[in-house]
């Protein structure tokens, strides 16, 4: 059976900057889909700011969408606030909602290897011992 490919799409940070999954061929992507009011998406965020540090420079890629309901200004504000180093995107249109399966539970999280195959899809809160081994093993 063939793996579920990552969906052609272009993020647009809040920063304006653009980001084609197609660029992103050779790295090991994560999309993780949250919210501000989310607690699991809150509580897993510094373990994520962890991991994309620790891994960055092993290829990985992290890109955090924030979901469509959640007000632009709050989603900025977090950003911030808490410093994320990686890519964050508002799906204000519901764009990335729609390409990735109709996410509608936060978090939910995809990885991607550096084909563009989906190798895991969690909804919920991420278990970082396990990310951790994957990545180590992409890494390798």
């Amino acid at each position: 059976m063939q793996k579920p490919q990552a969906p052609e799409v272009t993020f647009t940070t809040l920063d304006g900057q653009k980001i084609s999954m197609q660029s992103l061929r050779g790295k090991t992507v994560l999309v993780n889909f949250w919210a501000t009011d989310c607690p699991g998406c809150i509580k897993e965020m510094p373990d994520l700011i962890h991991t994309y540090q620790q891994y960055k420079d092993k290829n990985l890629v992290v890109i955090a969408v924030a979901m469509p309901y959640d007000p632009p200004a709050q989603v900025l504000n977090y950003t911030q606030e808490k410093a994320l180093p990686f890519a964050v995107m508002h799906d204000g249109y519901g764009e990335m909602v729609r390409a990735f399966g109709n996410v509608n539970l936060t978090p939910t999280t995809f990885i991607f290897d550096g084909n563009g195959n989906r190798i895991q899809k969690t909804i919920g809160e991420l278990n970082f011992a396990e990310l951790h081994k994957l990545l180590n093993q992409k890494a390798s």
